[in-house]
């Protein structure tokens, strides 16, 4: 039998035990999305509307888009995206989460310099330790659409630990895994700090203290009296988000939420552009590629 009937049979047989998603994932190729040329100054940065209008994006397009492909882009091919983007709905349930680090970059949260002289956490807080709970601890998001709060998604407490006070912890189980639920927050629409033309999906950490189940410790962390955290979000498409995160309305990085479940079961609507926003769409048009 030849190497290529031979990796046909694979093929096909993994597809028949149910492999169908992965294997379309391997043909689906890499988006097709182009940028607005640009040049390092801030001056020379692209007005977004412009490029909406000159780089539109086809739906079949940003179907193909995966967080690697998002970790592939520098931060301003991340920024021209998250602009050609709508809010799309309001999640509800469990979403896996993942900071992107933009081509380019150093790789490290740029958290320790903003808090550098910020006072009143009472804990001194480290560039390595804010990296440590970004990237191992956080684990992604619990929105609670009917409620209009969000969780985080806590899989390991121990570098939390000198912070947390006394008292149980709520929890979780996804996908077979405990996940804490600490550090609520609102949800609401609102203005995007980076694209004022439609509004983004906004998590808001300032005032939770008036959340059922917010624990003085380790939550105030993340809000007004801590480090003024502000995220906000926009779709990709059903079960896939970009975010950018923000300290006393200072960018220190992006994130990706996905949920495989809502994913396969909104792919359909998504594709045909049934998908509605909740939030103002904006009175410039959104752009999309016919095709």
């Amino acid at each position: 039998m030849s190497r290529i009937a031979s990796v046909f049979i694979l093929l096909t047989l993994t597809a028949t035990l149910g492999g169908c998603d992965r294997i379309k994932s391997w043909f689906a190729g890499k988006p097709d999305i182009a940028f607005a040329p640009y040049q390092a100054g801030y001056a020379s940065k692209p007005d977004f509307a412009q490029v909406e209008y000159a780089y539109p994006i086809a739906l079949k397009e940003l179907v193909k888009v995966t967080p690697k492909y998002l970790a592939g882009l520098n931060q301003e091919e991340l920024d021209q995206l998250y602009a050609r983007l709508s809010s799309g709905p309001i999640p509800d349930g469990p979403f896996d989460g993942e900071i992107v680090f933009p081509r380019g970059s150093s790789g490290k949260l740029r958290a320790a310099e903003i808090i550098g002289g910020l006072k009143g956490l009472g804990v001194n807080f480290k560039g390595r330790m804010l990296e440590t709970a970004g990237e191992a601890l956080w684990k992604g998001k619990v929105f609670y659409r009917n409620e209009k709060i969000l969780r985080n998604r806590i899989e390991d407490l121990a570098v939390l630990r000198p912070v947390i006070g006394p008292g149980d912890i709520a929890k979780i189980d996804v996908d077979g895994k405990d996940a804490w639920l600490l550090f609520p927050a609102k949800l609401y629409c609102g203005q995007s700090l980076i694209d004022s033309r439609r509004e983004s999906i906004i998590i808001d950490y300032a005032f939770t203290d008036d959340i059922r189940g917010y624990r003085e410790k380790p939550d105030f962390l993340a809000g007004r009296r801590g480090l003024k955290v502000r995220d906000e979000i926009r779709m990709v498409r059903p079960g896939l988000y970009l975010g950018r995160a923000y300290m006393d309305h200072a960018f220190i990085l992006n994130f990706v939420l996905y949920s495989k479940d809502l994913d396969r079961a909104g792919r359909a609507e998504f594709e045909t552009g049934q998908v509605k926003d909740d939030c103002w769409s904006g009175t410039q048009k959104r752009v999309l590629a016919a095709r």
